[in-house]
């Protein structure tokens, strides 16, 4: 986990999963998602995938897995397949880790245009959230707004998801949309040059799962440059 490259994590992975003797379930699952990390920073979706589908078969962090597996699906552009496992995800999910799930698969569906079926994965995840509740009801209010909705109530929704702690991250893409639906157009500047900003320069895993939402905010960005 301390790894500094995608060769050194797969190396110790590797290493680990070749050790004499049995491992329990959680640690070969464990072993075996670290492996999968290695192939998907690399970009070797295809074999991250099939990494995922080996550690499901433990049985263990069967959700966290799924997650997993459909990051994979969506990063090789297979959004039914990613669709699939995270459905499973929330549906394995401890109730902790829920609305977690069916708002990464509201995320994914939102990304590839699909917004009624996204509106009803987002309305699940901001009936189970809790400390997040703010950031899924924001994006239900995005994608509803997306497929044409007359959405009330934006400037409270703004409010409440920036005092959030979830408003400082992911947030700041739903921020800046909502901001964007609402022709203010600076603070929706403000909100997307935060979030590509800090996404580019995070962890590479977390630039790959949002590619998606990056693409949309520079269009946005540059649609706004051109106006002003």
């Amino acid at each position: 986990m301390r790894a500094k490259s995608a060769d050194a994590r797969a190396s110790w992975a590797l290493r680990g999963l070749a050790r004499r003797g049995p491992l329990d379930p959680t640690t070969n699952a464990l072993l075996l998602r670290q492996l999968y990390l290695a192939h998907y920073v690399a970009g070797a979706f295809e074999r991250a995938y099939e990494i995922s589908c080996q550690a499901v078969t433990l049985g263990v962090l069967e959700d966290v897995i799924h997650q997993d597996a459909a990051r994979a699906k969506q990063a090789a552009g297979d959004v039914d397949g990613a669709v699939g496992h995270l459905r499973l995800a929330a549906r394995r999910a401890p109730p902790s880790r829920r609305a977690f799930h069916w708002w990464t698969l509201g995320a994914v569906l939102f990304v590839a245009h699909r917004h009624s079926e996204a509106i009803d994965a987002l309305a699940r995840a901001a009936r189970w959230g809790t400390t997040d509740k703010p950031l899924y009801q924001g994006h239900l209010a995005l994608a509803k707004c997306e497929s044409g909705v007359k959405v009330r109530g934006l400037p409270a929704l703004i409010a409440r998801l920036e005092a959030c702690p979830a408003g400082q991250g992911y947030g700041r893409f739903v921020l800046g949309q909502l901001s964007y639906h609402l022709e203010q157009l600076s603070d929706a500047a403000h909100y997307l040059d935060a979030f590509v900003e800090r996404t580019t320069r995070g962890h590479l895993a977390t630039a790959i799962a949002l590619a998606g939402e990056l693409a949309i905010a520079r269009r946005t960005l540059s649609t706004i440059r051109r106006a002003s």
